[in-house]
């Protein structure tokens, strides 16, 4: 299979007539990091829908109805849980930044941007 990103490729992607669907932006750049990850080598289609599979086959194992809302968790939890693997960063690494962006966040007024660093 070759190394370029072809859509048709990914496992489940919802889309609709214009292309794929995101219900938050979050969703779009977790796609948009998978993408690139894959484009620099890091990782095949093959392990990417190994990953993505096995967390939405453990997410199912534990209740979820899958009505589609949680997609993108899953995508999430698979890039993290590969990206760790794959030694482009730790589960600490990914924790301690997951606690970061919750204490700004948290810190963080209404409507304004969050930025890092700022609670």
């Amino acid at each position: 299979m070759s190394q370029s990103a072809d859509l048709s490729e990914l496992p489940s992607l919802p889309m609709d007539e214009d292309g794929p669907v995101f219900a938050e932006p979050w969703q779009a750049q977790a796609f948009a990091m998978t993408l690139e990850l894959h484009r620099a080598g890091h990782f095949t289609w093959k392990e990417w829908a190994a990953h993505l599979s096995e967390e939405i086959g453990a997410a199912q194992a534990r209740g979820d109805p899958d009505r589609g809302d949680t997609y993108y968790l899953h995508w999430l939890a698979a890039l993290e849980k590969l990206v760790a693997e794959k030694g482009l960063t730790s589960a600490a690494e990914l924790d301690t930044r997951k606690t970061e962006w919750d204490e700004a966040a948290r810190h963080t007024p209404h409507g304004e941007p969050i930025e890092l660093g700022k609670g």
